[in-house]
C-alpha cells in the first residue's frame, strides 16, 4: 500500500484499556453458534495467578460497525469470561491514520502494560508480527490470518488463527443472486491478496449456484463485477473511495452490492438509493450489527464469532498448554 512519506516516528500512542462493561461476542453465520459456544462456567474457566493482560492490535477504528469493532467486540468477551483479565488495544493502526507509528512500538507499549498475549488482527500485520516475535520469546502473538506456521516460518511464540468465512460468503452470494432482478451483483473488494480473492469467489460460487439451480437460470445471464479499492477500508488519497464505488455499482444498473472490505459504505449507499426509490440490496461484512445502517436495504450479514476461539487461546496460554498451530475454525 502506498501512501505519502511521513515524519520520523517518536513513540507509539498508548494502548487503551478496554471498556468495564463488555458486550457479547457476535455470533457465527449461524444464530445458534451463540448458544454453543457461550462463555464457560466459573468452574471451568481458568483463573491467572496474576492478572491476565492480552494486547488487541486493530487496523481500522474499534467502532467501524465491521471487521475491526467485530474483534474489539472478542477482546471484550474474553475479559467478561476470564477473572480478572484486561484488554489493552489500539485502534487504527495503520499508515495513514498513525503516520510515524509502527507495529513494533505498539506491541512496545502493551508489553509495559503488562501484556503477554498479543492479538495482530489483520493480515496487513504479518511480516511485522513475525518480526516482534521473533525480538521478544517471552510474549506470545496471535496472527489473526497468515500461514506461518503452515510455511513453517513462525518462530515458537507465533501462532496463526482465523475463520472458515467461506461458507458465509457462499450464504450471501446465494441471497444476492435470489434477490437481484438485474442479474447484475457488485463486489466491493479491499486490496487483493489469496485470503480476499477466496472470499470474492466464495460469493461468486455461492451466487452461481443458487442462481442455478433454484432460479434455474444460465449462468451466463448472471453478471458478477469485482471493483478493489486497494486497502481493507477508505484512505483518502490512496484508496478508491468506497462510497463511489458502491454508488457507481447501483448507477450502472447493480442492483445487489456484497462487500468484502471492512466498513459499511455499501449497505450505507443502498439506503440512500433506496430513499431516492431505487430498489437495490446490500450485503455488509463480518460484524453482527452492521445491517442497521440500513435495515431496509440490508439482506443479512456473513460475520464470524472471533470470541470463543480467543477464549479458547486464552486459557490454553494461561493454562501453560498453547502450542503453535494454524487454526482455521469452521462456523
Amino acid at each position: 500500500m502506498a501512501c505519502a512519506p511521513s515524519p520520523a516516528p517518536t513513540t507509539a500512542p498508548a494502548a487503551t484499556s478496554a471498556p468495564s462493561q463488555p458486550t457479547a461476542a457476535a455470533a457465527t453465520t449461524a444464530p445458534t453458534r451463540v448458544a454453543a459456544t457461550s462463555a464457560p462456567t466459573a468452574a471451568a474457566t481458568p483463573v491467572a495467578a496474576q492478572p491476565f493482560v492480552f494486547g488487541m492490535v486493530l487496523v481500522g477504528p474499534q467502532n467501524d460497525h465491521g471487521y475491526s469493532e467485530a474483534h474489539f467486540t472478542a477482546g471484550q468477551y474474553l475479559e467478561k469470561a476470564i477473572p480478572g483479565a484486561k484488554m489493552v488495544s489500539l485502534d487504527k493502526v495503520n499508515p495513514a491514520d498513525r503516520k510515524g507509528v509502527t507495529f513494533d512500538q505498539v506491541v512496545d507499549d502493551m508489553v509495559k502494560q503488562g501484556a503477554k498475549l498479543i492479538f495482530a488482527t489483520s493480515d496487513d500485520f504479518q511480516d511485522d508480527t513475525r518480526t516482534s516475535a521473533q525480538k521478544r520469546p517471552d510474549i506470545t502473538f496471535i496472527m489473526v490470518s497468515g500461514d506461518d506456521v503452515l510455511q513453517k516460518k513462525n518462530p515458537p511464540n507465533l501462532g496463526n488463527y482465523f475463520g472458515r468465512m467461506e461458507y458465509g460468503k457462499e450464504i450471501a452470494g446465494c441471497a444476492a443472486a435470489l434477490s437481484t432482478q438485474t442479474g447484475k451483483i457488485g463486489y466491493l473488494g479491499p486490496l487483493i491478496n489469496n485470503e480476499t480473492r477466496r472470499l470474492a469467489s466464495s460469493v461468486y460460487l455461492g451466487a452461481k449456484y443458487c442462481w442455478e439451480n433454484y432460479l434455474k437460470k444460465n449462468a451466463g445471464d448472471l453478471q458478477f463485477t469485482v471493483n478493489w479499492i486497494g486497502f481493507w477500508f477508505n484512505i483518502p488519497g490512496v484508496t478508491l473511495d468506497p462510497t463511489k464505488v458502491a454508488g457507481d455499482f447501483y448507477g450502472s444498473g447493480t442492483d445487489v452490492v456484497a462487500s468484502g472490505i471492512d466498513t459499511t459504505e455499501a449497505v450505507v449507499v443502498s439506503g440512500q438509493q433506496a430513499k431516492a426509490g431505487k430498489n437495490v440490496f446490500a450485503i455488509p461484512y463480518d460484524f453482527k450489527g452492521a445491517c442497521a445502517e440500513s435495515p431496509q436495504t440490508c439482506l443479512g450479514v456473513p460475520y464470524f464469532n472471533w470470541g470463543p476461539g480467543y477464549l479458547r487461546i486464552a486459557k490454553s496460554f494461561i493454562n501453560k498448554t498453547w502450542k503453535p498451530e494454524f487454526t482455521w475454525d469452521g462456523p
